[in-house]
């Protein structure tokens, strides 16, 4: 590809006709009106809880298939890829073991069910629709996850954020993707040496093959949490400044990759890295540091990476009718799936002040880490744009119901009189 915009491509459903691919700013241009109208139209569809990321994979989608191809984007994956990572970085800081003082029983078991009862549908998708088990372990992951960021949002903004069951979700929906990224590491490196390797911060690491690299990424963990420790005892500096903090969330993310365990992975191991070589003394003023740095990344890089995703699903895929039917199955399991997670919630904790239906409404939403997992595999050669198309359709039907049920279930909640701040 020619980023003066000579080299030609198959373009689009509305003319079917070439067209030259722009230029890099034309490019960065394009996509940034697209960020603007979705934000734009977020404001007027507040009130049905439509998150602003379902509306920019929609203009994505609508960009992909008529003015801009995927291919003008890709010189720009790794920078809208950069938003990404720092949301895994994110929630690396906030693994801590505070985390669990707050119903500790009732969020482990959350956790688990939440993990496990999606692997009930390991043999049925395998026989009904003839997949892999690369890719059958990708669609569990996708299953498996929780959009952390629109649900916590929305109970930030309905000021529920610390109330019995906001401090829950909390801590479910941070320990969720844990098991969820190491499902989707395993898939990446089941599926690579088929896929013809890892690309764009999917695993498996070049050369490194399915066993060894994951094996190389556990030892150099374990050794950067000792050598993270031995620095705490012996050095009195801290990883305060943007630069230690980015270089931490880079090389992490990088090693992650050529390890085959993903560079999401890796970036999650810095955050708790960081959150260890931070200390017990200035550690929230580091952390606090950091999320600044990390929050204003995530604000101009993560709309582009929607914007993307959405790209990336064609009409042509978009219109097979096995597209639907995959994705009508995922959306059924997943809602299931997430239902049964009110089996952890007991009859103690709601006493306590825990609401069953909210805890679960909150975990429906697949939001980011569901469209993050679907585009490393599809990088990674481990699904199809068809099974991508459906995995893109179910994340944004769970997001959007979920967090309507979820807003919904807090006006229920909310005292008389309570002013209702504006959704997700």
């Amino acid at each position: 590809m020619v980023l003066s915009g000579r080299a030609t491509v198959p373009f689009g459903f509305a003319t079917g006709r070439p067209l030259a691919v722009p230029s890099l700013l034309s490019t960065l241009l394009i996509l940034l009106i697209g960020v603007l109208i979705a934000r734009l139209s977020a404001g007027s569809l507040a009130r049905w809880a439509v998150p602003a990321i379902v509306l920019e994979l929609g203009m994505g989608f609508v960009l992909g298939n008529t003015l801009l191809p995927f291919d003008a984007v890709a010189p720009l994956s790794g920078l809208t890829e950069l938003g990404v990572l720092t949301l895994f970085f994110q929630v690396g800081l906030e693994v801590r073991g505070d985390l669990l003082v707050s119903r500790r029983a009732a969020i482990l078991r959350t956790v688990a069910i939440s993990f496990l009862a999606p692997l009930l549908a390991f043999g049925p998708l395998r026989a009904w629709f003839g997949l892999s088990t690369a890719t059958t372990l990708l669609f569990l992951a996708v299953l498996s996850a929780t959009g952390t960021g629109v649900t916590l949002r929305l109970l930030a903004q309905r000021r529920a954020l610390h109330t019995p069951s906001g401090r829950l979700l909390v801590g479910v929906s941070v320990l969720d993707d844990l098991p969820a990224i190491g499902l989707l590491a395993l898939a990446t490196a089941l599926g690579a040496p088929r896929g013809g390797g890892a690309a764009g911060g999917a695993g498996g690491g070049p050369g490194l093959g399915p066993l060894f690299g994951p094996l190389l990424g556990l030892a150099l963990a374990l050794l950067s949490w000792w050598a993270a420790g031995l620095w705490l005892r012996h050095r009195h500096e801290r990883p305060s400044s943007a630069l230690a903090i980015l270089m931490l969330l880079i090389g992490a993310a990088w090693l992650g990759e050529v390890c085959g365990l993903t560079s999401l992975l890796g970036a999650l191991w810095g955050g708790v890295l960081l959150a260890r070589l931070a200390g017990p003394a200035q550690g929230m003023a580091v952390q606090g540091e950091a999320q600044a740095m990390l929050s204003a990344l995530s604000e101009v890089f993560l709309p582009l990476y929607f914007i993307s995703v959405g790209m990336r699903v064609s009409a042509e895929a978009l219109l097979k009718p096995g597209a639907w039917a995959l994705a009508a199955v995922l959306i059924g399991l997943a809602l299931l799936s997430k239902l049964a997670c009110g089996l952890g919630i007991r009859a103690s904790d709601r006493a306590a002040g825990v609401d069953r239906r909210l805890v679960v409404f909150g975990l429906i939403p697949r939001g980011l880490p569901g469209l993050v997992f679907a585009t490393t595999a599809l990088q990674a050669g481990v699904i199809d744009g068809v099974q991508f198309s459906a995995l893109v359709l179910m994340v944004t039907v769970t997001t959007v119901l979920g967090l309507l049920l979820l807003e919904r279930r807090l006006q229920q909640l909310e005292p008389p009189g309570a002013s209702c701040a504006g959704a997700a």
